[in-house]
């Protein structure tokens, strides 16, 4: 890669992006990113209590701001929050300003890969878990799709078996 483009990961919580992301960046001695650490970063405080305090439309108002400002950059790894893709600017973006790798998982993986993990604020709601992945699924699987330039299932995969594999279809 004589260039390197910008690579950016997309997909539903607990699809692997910030682990995958962490290791394509060594891999490929490129700098990583991840959006919800970017926010927690500059705002001094969990992405689930800015959730709170903002509601969803704050939030994402924030994460399309820092998404926009991340993919100016060159030569980066982006590891976008599940929901960042509800924003069509942000969805655009994503496009046209590098490689969009969508990071498909199943309910299943996503229940076992988030089932403690306390900083996903919509699973924290008074719903299953379950119930609220697959809501979220049905919204936001056909916007993953829409702006993939490939698709990878993350399943049965270590996070270094899919970073590989991204590195060998580039």
């Amino acid at each position: 890669m004589a260039e390197k483009r910008n690579i950016f990961l997309i997909g539903p919580m607990g699809a692997g992006k910030s682990t995958i992301g962490r290791q394509l960046s060594q891999q490929l001695s490129m700098e990583f990113f991840d959006s919800d650490q970017e926010i927690e970063r500059r705002t001094g405080a969990d992405v689930s209590w800015v959730f709170d305090l903002e509601g969803e439309e704050g939030f994402r108002e924030r994460e399309e701001k820092i998404i926009n400002e991340l993919t100016e950059k060159k030569g980066i790894v982006l590891a976008t929050g599940g929901g960042s893709i509800k924003s069509k600017e942000t969805r655009n973006r994503l496009s046209a300003r590098g490689l969009v790798v969508y990071l498909a998982t199943t309910i299943e993986k996503q229940m076992a890969r988030t089932q403690r993990d306390k900083k996903r604020p919509l699973l924290q709601l008074d719903h299953t878990g379950s119930e609220v992945l697959e809501k979220l699924a049905n919204e936001r699987n056909p916007l993953y799709e829409k702006i993939a330039d490939m698709t990878i299932n993350t399943d049965d995969k270590s996070a270094k078996m899919v970073a590989n594999q991204i590195i060998e279809l580039l």
